[in-house]
């Protein structure tokens, strides 16, 4: 048997599919983490800061109790140590302790050989001298101070050292860290149920986003509701535009179809009509039948072109990114291409632009087919000699195709525009889209199109607002 595609279910799939409520929940999952390591690492290193100041000035008080107690008796100091000091250092029930009495010369007078440090005994002459060292193999913190004596038989600093192992610090700071952590812990299982339901909370619109989308017609494309907060708005206004844009194309889909089948179905039957009358009838009358037939050929030749270009504009309005455009351009590019000599050959056209830029925001292929539907509207029921041209009013760029002619009457002019409206005077020539299609490209970039008579016959104006830059030069 052949194998047959299956839905993915695997781990990228799984990844794909995960919502967007688990995703913001293992953020916060991660960044509590990284919040309690580094308040883990922050109390236990506070935790050995007030174990160590704590312990510190015990230490320094039986090492000043003990110096309190020396005194000098012929000539030498004698020490007698009270109960109070060891009381002191008595507090750490685990650790061993150490003290030490020298006199000015290093040498010890009383207490423990070996332990203490030389070279504290210069720098405690000025303040108590903290240090670390060993006692027995085992970490242990110590404490110099010196007690200084000017008699008349003895003269110098004497020197009490007093140490004491780790073992009630470091309990002091794991129990003040574990304290810290056990808050952060349950501070932080806190702050995760409450992240929960606020986030639970805040995706309740885009929860019913998805399932009005998921419960939505494939093939309804009116705007949704854009309510809601600001982030769900935009992007509800943002598939609304891209719902509008779908709508259009498929709307210009539509009309493309329809009007082919509905424009198509006459002239192709009247050119099937003629082509059996054509064999049927004698030599005499065949050649009006040609004649007859190549004139329906011509006139459904220019209806496929313009149905055509119309659908291409619909298409490229909505597709196409509008750019920076010189009307001068478009109106010399159509006037080189020489296209109105095969409408007519013997007719006159001229070209009316000046030596100041006018820049529009639209779509060149576009605006290119809008302006050649104009030429050949003019060429076509106008009469010559046909200037195409450009101009500026105000803020907006102009570009017109005018004819010597007078126009169609006033009734007429008020439907030509207008999809498939034919005039009196185009004989069943003309398919009636070539004004609708600069209609469509006037709409699509904010312009309009007008129709009138003047003093030097009847023109056409396609009008699009000047770019910015334009505008204020």
């Amino acid at each position: 048997m052949g194998e047959r595609g299956t839905l993915s279910t695997g781990p990228e799939s799984a990844i794909s599919e995960r919502s967007l409520l688990s995703r913001v929940m293992a953020g916060v999952l991660s960044l509590l983490a990284i919040g309690g390591i580094l308040i883990t690492i922050a109390a236990f290193a506070y935790g050995r800061n007030a174990a160590r100041q704590s312990f510190d000035r015990i230490l320094l008080g039986a090492a000043n109790d003990i110096s309190e107690t020396i005194y000098i008796l012929e000539g030498r100091p004698v020490a007698e140590i009270s109960v109070s000091a060891f009381g002191l250092l008595a507090l750490a029930e685990d650790d061993r302790i150490f003290y030490s009495i020298q006199g000015p010369d290093g040498t010890v007078l009383t207490g423990y050989e070996g332990e203490g440090q030389t070279s504290a005994l210069r720098a405690a002459q000025v303040t108590p001298m903290f240090y670390d060292s060993r006692m027995q193999g085992e970490a242990a913190r110590f404490v110099t101070v010196a007690r200084r004596f000017s008699e008349r038989d003895f003269s110098g600093a004497v020197y009490v050292t007093v140490g004491q192992t780790l073992r009630a610090r470091n309990a002091m700071a794991l129990d003040l860290t574990r304290g810290a952590v056990v808050v952060t812990v349950l501070g932080g299982i806190a702050l995760l149920f409450g992240a929960f339901f606020v986030i639970r909370s805040a995706m309740k619109p885009l929860e019913r986003l998805t399932r009005e989308l998921s419960d939505r017609d494939p093939y309804d494309l009116t705007p949704m509701s854009a309510q809601g907060p600001a982030e769900v708005a935009v992007m509800v206004r943002a598939l609304n535009r891209f719902m509008s844009r779908l709508d259009r194309q498929v709307g210009a889909m539509k009309h493309l179809i329809s009007d082919t089948a509905h424009q198509l179905r006459t002239p192709v039957a009247a050119i099937r009509a003629q082509a059996e009358l054509a064999i049927e009838d004698d030599e005499t009358r065949r050649s009006q039948r040609l004649e007859r037939l190549v004139k329906r050929t011509r006139s459904l030749g220019t209806l496929l072109d313009q149905m055509l270009s119309r659908a291409m504009v619909m298409h490229r309005t909505d597709n196409a990114p509008p750019v920076a455009i010189d009307l001068r351009d478009i109106a010399l590019h159509v006037f080189e291409e020489s296209d109105h000599e095969v409408l007519a050959p013997d007719a006159e056209v001229d070209l009316s632009i000046g030596d100041r830029a006018v820049t529009v925001i639209a779509d060149e292929i576009s605006l290119g087919e809008a302006v050649k539907n104009m030429l050949a509207n003019a060429m076509r029921h106008g009469e010559p000699p046909v200037t195409i041209g450009v101009s500026v009013a105000g803020a907006v760029g102009h570009i017109w195709v005018l004819d010597r002619g007078d126009g169609p009457p006033e009734d007429v002019m008020k439907t030509i525009g207008q999809r498939f409206e034919r005039s009196a005077a185009s004989k069943g020539e003309s398919a009636g889209l070539g004004l609708s299609i600069v209609d469509a490209v006037a709409k699509a970039f904010g312009g309009s199109v007008s129709m009138e008579k003047t003093g030097q016959g009847f023109r056409v104006t396609l009008s699009l607002p000047l770019q910015d830059e334009e505008q204020n030069s």
